[in-house]
């Protein structure tokens, strides 16, 4: 199953680098840059054919807050309305970005004396060819920062991140293995979340290695991004799988299985179409999102809308199933760990919808990377807890189910009289 999974994610990856990331490349509609506070930035213009952009009266059009209100505007109305306009007539022209307080949200559109043309034929042109270097000083003053306000400090936690798997690997990498060697009635359970911790910690190692290197180029590695995209969506689903597939299983086998039975994953043809059935949506959610976040990454995407209503949904049909499962259930040890397994589900599938609803109070720049940030310590802790509730239940289940069918006699050592 797993090699499946990989096989997908590869094909997956191709179709990013083939069909998505050379439209983010070269189509050319939209350009959005965080200026942080600091000095003024510096926006460097390299034209190929300065002679064409001169016949083409060819300009660079720069709008701060250009926002809805310009559509009620005749198009020269709307072109007359930029803060800034750099002409491409020369071979190299360098344009202060005024200082900004805070970081800012800049709008850069091209437009030439064809623009506003309603009627008559457009001659046909060569394609003008320009580079565009910006650079935007932080704090102290450093030109050659390459991250954004929006990616600032990323890198950091990347690394931070890579520490942590790093230590917690070196520390529970023997148990662990033990664990899984030894089986059990979880065993599965447990492969697929060392699996999805696996897959999330190859996830952050791409993309330590993009902000490193686009730390120093300001390119990266395009290719590694868009892997750690690929990866986070196989542990995502795969997680998914896993807690739909335990929750249908242990409701459809309440009525079958004897209730001295120890938990485990039940695997029927009912949950598993269930469970099949939500990765299959989410996971063509989660391409469509990506799909469209390279397209326009300015605008909040429907893809990305529906996938929050879908994390929510799932959250209300798990709680259904386990406060089902909680009211019945009259082993007080089954019963705390259906409460602790549930904190553990509602943390992975509520933490974006809650973290996407705070992110509101935040600046611009800053809501994406705190949505980011949270949601892959939020998906850690869940699967940590996850991973302690497993392993330290599997041997009481055992023991709780022996002394239930076997051994329903106790003695007393103090007045030696026999007490059921």
């Amino acid at each position: 199953f797993m090699f499946c999974v990989f096989l997908l994610s590869f094909y997956v990856s191709l179709l990013f680098c083939v069909f998505i990331e050379p439209f983010s490349i070269f189509t050319f509609h939209l350009v959005c840059s965080k200026l942080p506070a600091g000095d003024n930035g510096l926006l460097v213009c390299h034209v190929d054919n300065p002679a064409l952009a001169t016949e083409k009266e060819s300009r660079l059009l720069l709008f701060q807050n250009l926002n809805s209100n310009l559509d009620n505007l005749s198009c020269s109305e709307r072109l007359a309305k930029a803060q800034l306009t750099i002409s491409l007539s020369l071979e190299e022209h360098n344009q202060s970005i005024p200082h900004q307080p805070s970081p800012s949200t800049w709008q850069l559109v091209y437009a030439d004396r064809h623009t506003c043309q309603e009627s008559g034929s457009i001659p046909s042109h060569a394609d003008l060819t320009f580079t565009l270097l910006l650079f935007n000083p932080d704090s102290a003053g450093n030109p050659l920062e390459h991250f954004s306000a929006e990616e600032a400090g990323l890198h950091s936690f990347y690394f931070l991140l890579l520490l942590a798997y790093f230590i917690t690997c070196c520390i529970y990498f023997r148990p662990l293995s033990q664990a899984l060697r030894k089986g059990g009635p979880m065993h599965g359970v447990l492969r697929v979340l060392t699996a999805a911790l696996a897959l999330q910690g190859v996830a952050a190692l791409c993309n330590y290695v993009h902000l490193a290197r686009y730390s120093r180029d300001g390119a990266g590695f395009p290719l590694m991004a868009v892997q750690a995209k690929c990866w986070d969506m196989v542990s995502e689903v795969s997680v998914l799988y896993m807690l739909l597939s335990l929750c249908m299983g242990w409701t459809l086998s309440r009525g079958r299985k004897p209730q001295s039975r120890p938990l485990q994953w039940e695997r029927s043809t009912p949950s598993t179409a269930v469970a099949v059935g939500g990765v299959l949506t989410q996971g063509l959610l989660l391409l469509w999102e990506q799909y469209e976040h390279h397209r326009d990454p300015s605008q909040q995407s429907r893809a990305g809308l529906l996938l929050l209503a879908l994390r929510v949904g799932l959250a209300l049909l798990l709680a259904s199933i386990l406060y089902q499962i909680i009211s019945t259930e009259r082993s007080t040890l089954k019963r705390d760990f259906y409460l602790c397994f549930a904190k553990g589900c509602f943390l992975w599938f509520l933490c974006h919808p809650v973290l996407s609803l705070m992110s509101v109070v935040f600046n611009e720049h800053q809501k994406e990377k705190v949505v980011t940030i949270g949601v892959i310590l939020c998906r850690s802790i869940s699967m940590v807890t996850l991973y302690q509730l497993f392993l330290s239940r599997s041997l009481y289940w055992e023991v709780s189910s022996l002394s239930s069918v076997s051994l329903p006699l106790t003695m007393s050592r103090t007045n030696h009289r026999g007490r059921y």
